[in-house]
């Protein structure tokens, strides 16, 4: 028997290749659960060559049968899940001393490699009656093995490389007061919180560049599938390597020594190409806003410290930027991508082609892509990001989003923003189609090529979802499983209209550009309306109280932080130890967040903070059919006061003033002056303008047509 153990530990580790981390935090001298994510019927098999003697396996029936040589190797419990003994003799097996190893979803994943699936409450039940300490496990690889149930979702291999990593240990927070029900829930949702971060900690490198991470989804997911398309084109991983290796070719004879470009594209294939071109050159990106007009583009410039601008003529001339260009073309050299097309040589083809067959990597050194801030309250800041820090984000993201390979991703975000980029790059290095749309503006078209492409996933801000949905039939979006919404609010009547028209509820979330950027999200597991979700695993957090207000400001920590800011005329500010969000938010018992308001969106009111954000929410709620905006602006008399915007003529201000009364709101809440502009400033992440309605505000032509409390 003892021979047997060792030829199997032999060839399954010959197999699998698998690597283990973290055996040496394992103390078994109080009673001990062990909880690995269960990703394939192999998992137990491939934990035991490794795993000490002494633990005890919980298998279900059905696979104890089917594996039934391998099984027979190691002590273990055949349960089934529908027997409520199950549990009882697990949990005197660990009340006799046996460290006992359960997977808690209780089945092989199906739904995605990346994420969870639900965490059955016996686990928590079996810890909270023994006071067991629980270690986290996380697998990654055994999805891709031909025993997963992930067919069709995963391109499967029959013994792909796997890699166990045992976490800290911990104890369960339990509450006597509370019925036995209620700490089992809030006992299975704190043991999934755990392996989520586990899995994340696991997944997250450093000192990487994104070009061999495309090489490695290359490898995993295939290199004839489809993994880019746009209006005109479509990328198989083979197209898009083979592309990326012959422009770097021609970039590097026309970049030479220069460490980062300026990038002016919109969304498209050609735009992802010509970014993983520069990473496969080492070289920095600083992707340029193409709607925040020839000022803003030039401090980008200028802030980044580029020579060079990448752009594209039918971008130019289709965008009305042609001033724009002529005006930074006598400061920046500006390449044309079909100039470059153009002027290929046989030589560049020939060497790029050898690259891909040689899969040639990239170097280390210089992995950094900025973008800028969108300028909504200031001149744009350079925020510089890892390569590291938008792969570790997508990881965190992954880990709470069950994607696979039938997910089609539909981007209209462009990618100067930084969900844009995300949501671009992120399929892209999982085996997952996106498509890529120049705008977010055009309302009509968009639903028609969702449904002509059959997306599942769909990201906006809520005023383009609000745009979308009034323009669609109510079939356009019907393979959508997912829609998100980020930047700004999520309007109530936003998301009605997506739930009675399109069976659709969009969930919202929260980022900041400096997070790479997706901070807190809802998800189709752990969601409450009204919030923006429960903070990313790995992400660590605290509030700093703001005089006042209820909440606190948010700071936070995570691998997914910036490195730094570069700033116009003062250089690079490194990232303090805990980023300061500058929101203003609320956290309930079950961790989900509500955003308060940004601290510079409150005005001072004889003494009294009052939120701009909370006023928005009232005139919204007041003026239904009216988009609305709120800023504030210095009185002589009570400190500050409010303007609001509307897009509707025929509404007065004695509207909101009464709906303030009659609703039992603070008359604080009620705006000075109600101005009518034909529509909102937006900016191109679809943020409302700030610094343009305040400027409008300060202006003597504001009192025109307004109504003054």
């Amino acid at each position: 028997m003892v021979l047997v153990k060792w030829l199997a530990r032999i060839v399954l580790n010959l197999l699998f290749q698998a690597r283990f981390s973290g055996l040496e935090k394992l103390d078994f001298r109080k009673p001990t659960i062990l909880i690995p994510n269960h990703l394939s019927l192999i998992d137990a098999a491939l934990l035991a060559t490794r795993l000490p003697e002494e633990v005890t396996f919980v298998v279900n029936t059905l696979i104890a049968k089917r594996f039934a040589p391998l099984i027979r190797l190691r002590k273990h419990i055949a349960v089934d899940p529908m027997n409520p003994y199950s549990v009882k003799q697990m949990v005197k097996t660990v009340q006799k001393g046996a460290p006992l190893l359960v997977f808690p979803e209780g089945r092989v994943n199906t739904a995605s490699g990346g994420s969870l699936m639900k965490i059955y409450s016996g686990v928590g039940y079996i810890a909270l009656r023994t006071g067991a300490t629980l270690y986290p496990i996380a697998l990654n690889g055994p999805e891709r093995s031909k025993f997963s149930y992930m067919k069709h979702k995963i391109r499967q291999v029959w013994f792909p490389k796997v890699t166990v990593q045992i976490g800290d240990p911990f104890t369960l927070d339990y509450d006597r007061t509370q019925s036995m029900k209620s700490q089992k829930e809030r006992a299975a949702a704190q043991i999934q919180k755990k392996l989520e971060a586990e899995l994340v900690s696991s997944r997250v490198k450093t000192g990487i560049n994104l070009f061999n991470e495309l090489l490695t989804a290359a490898k995993h997911h295939g290199y004839n599938f489809p993994v880019c398309e746009d209006i005109s084109q479509t990328f198989t991983y083979k197209k898009l390597l083979t592309a990326s290796y012959v422009f770097a070719r021609k970039l590097e004879a026309e970049l030479k020594d220069e460490p980062g470009v300026a990038v002016l594209l919109p969304n498209s294939a050609a735009h992802l190409l010509v970014l993983f071109a520069l990473f496969k050159l080492d070289k920095r990106p600083a992707i340029l806003n193409f709607s925040a007009g020839e000022k803003n583009m030039r401090i980008a410039c200028e802030t980044a410290s580029v020579r060079t601008i990448l752009t594209s003529r039918q971008f130019v001339d289709k965008g009305k930027l042609t001033p724009v260009i002529e005006s930074l073309g006598q400061r920046y050299r500006v390449l044309y991508l079909e100039d470059m097309k153009d002027t290929l040589r046989m030589s560049d083809k020939l060497s790029g082609f050898g690259d891909y067959l040689l899969k040639r990597k990239a170097e280390v050194n210089n992995t950094e892509i900025v973008l800028f801030t969108s300028g909504s309250e200031s001149v744009p800041k350079g925020v510089v990001l890892d390569h590291a820090n938008l792969y570790a984000n997508m990881q965190q993201t992954r880990t709470v989003m069950d994607i696979n390979a039938r997910d089609v991703f539909f981007n209209a975000m462009p990618m100067f923003h930084s969900l844009g980029l995300l949501v671009t790059v992120l399929p892209v290095l999982n085996g997952v189609k996106v498509f890529l749309y120049p705008s977010p503006l055009h309302y009509k078209v968009i639903p028609e090529l969702a449904y002509d492409r059959n997306a599942t996933f769909l990201f906006g801000t809520s005023t383009f979802l609000a745009a979308y949905g009034k323009a669609a039939h109510p079939y356009d979006f019907q393979s959508l499983r997912c829609v998100i919404a980020g930047a700004e609010k999520l309007k109530d009547e936003v998301r009605q209209l997506w739930v009675d028209k399109f069976h659709v509820c969009p969930v919202e979330g929260y980022g900041t550009t400096e997070a790479s950027p997706v901070v807190a999200m809802n998800t189709r597991m752990w969601h409450r309306k009204g919030t923006v979700g429960q903070l990313l695993p790995g992400i660590a957090y605290k509030l700093e109280p703001v005089p006042g207000l209820e909440g606190g400001k948010l700071l936070i920590q995570g691998p997914n932080l910036m490195k730094g800011y570069l700033l116009h005329e003062e250089g690079f500010k490194p990232c303090p130890e805990w980023y300061d969000t500058g929101d203003v938010v609320k956290l309930d018992e079950d961790g989900f967040v509500t955003i308060v308001s940004r601290v510079k969106r409150f005005a001072k009111i004889g003494g009294e903070m009052v939120s701009l954000n909370q006023v928005e929410e009232i005139a919204a709620s007041c003026y239904r059919d009216a988009n609305v905006a709120a800023v504030s602006v210095p009185d002589s008399r009570k400190g500050e006061r409010i303007i609001l915007f509307v897009t509707q003529e025929e509404h007065q201000i004695q509207t909101i003033k009464q709906f303030v009364k009659d609703h039992g709101h603070s008359q604080l809440m009620t705006p000075s002056k109600l101005v009518r502009v034909e529509k909102l400033p937006i900016l191109g992440s679809g943020k409302p303008d700030y610094v343009a309605l305040k400027k409008l505000a300060e202006e003597p032509a504001a009192d025109e047509g307004a109504n003054a409390v």
